[in-house]
């Protein structure tokens, strides 16, 4: 089952009213108590993301149902619970929080993201952020767009290939192989700029709107990825694993870059290889 437009639009609407109740109430009002690590040290969760996460999975199931759903946070507690997604004939993908790193430090980069796969291909995406009160959302064959606050859209577009040495591009060496950083930061520097915005959702949505050339993900999981992979694509760009092969919302390791074009991909990731 691929969403209708008229069901994405109720999605983010879902998104933004579970983050006015849910989330935005804790944004710079977390105590130490309240602020957890999970995997790592830079790894978080709070209680926000945990209560954002229960009320999205059940109003999700009211309006779709039968759709396997994979929240991030149900994920962590029973890791079994990502195995759905390989028999799923329709699954949605869930992260209460992307960034929460940022929102346990008052920065207000953060957003609420789901995506709809069909038989393990992304098909649509919602990805909401919640302090500007605005959202990108793609479907597959009908493109990408930012729904505004006042109702009116404004197509996406990635930016036109150009030079790669006069690229920009989003993502640093964060959950990479520690042995393979240093070579890697040294490469990101034949690039005039790099940014890491520690919030895949952001970092998506500037090269799906054209302001940088590309991103690039070191740590997978499909809560991250999936919305952006279909946002990418529906914005006319290409999207890879590092080694060429299409994306793979079940892979854990690969890497993941974005950029305008498959031209432009195989020249990043020559820079960013040698």
């Amino acid at each position: 089952m691929t969403p209708t437009l008229a069901q994405l639009d109720a999605t983010a609407d879902l998104l933004l009213a579970v983050a006015d109740r849910q989330i935005l109430p804790h944004f710079r009002r977390l105590n130490a108590r309240d602020v957890r690590t999970k995997s790592s040290a830079i790894d978080f969760v709070t209680d926000a993301d945990e209560a954002a996460e229960r009320m999205l999975t059940a109003r999700l199931r009211e309006m779709f149902p039968g759709a396997v759903i994979i929240g991030e946070e149900a994920v962590f507690a029973d890791p079994g619970v990502l195995e759905l997604l390989a028999g799923a004939d329709f699954a949605i993908t869930l992260d209460p929080i992307d960034g929460t790193r940022n929102f346990a430090a008052g920065i207000g980069v953060f957003a609420v993201m789901v995506a709809f796969l069909v038989h393990g291909e992304p098909v649509a995406s919602v990805i909401c952020d919640p302090l500007v009160r605005d959202w990108t959302i793609a479907a597959k064959a009908e493109g990408a767009w930012i729904r505004h606050a006042d109702g009116s859209r404004e197509r996406l577009r990635v930016a036109a290939p150009r030079p790669v040495l006069e690229m920009e591009g989003c993502g640093l060496w964060a959950h990479m192989d520690p042995a393979l950083r240093p070579a890697f930061a040294q490469r990101l520097t034949r690039f005039p700029a790099t940014a890491g915005y520690r919030c895949s959702a952001h970092e998506c949505r500037v090269v799906a709107s054209g302001h940088y050339d590309f991103a690039i993900f070191h740590k997978l999981t499909p809560w991250d990825h999936a919305p952006g992979v279909i946002l990418q694509r529906e914005a006319g760009g290409y999207v890879a694993h590092l080694d060429g092969a299409a994306y793979d919302p079940l892979r854990k390791d690969g890497g993941l870059l974005l950029a305008a074009d498959q031209a432009s991909w195989l020249a990043i990731r020559q820079v960013l290889q040698r």
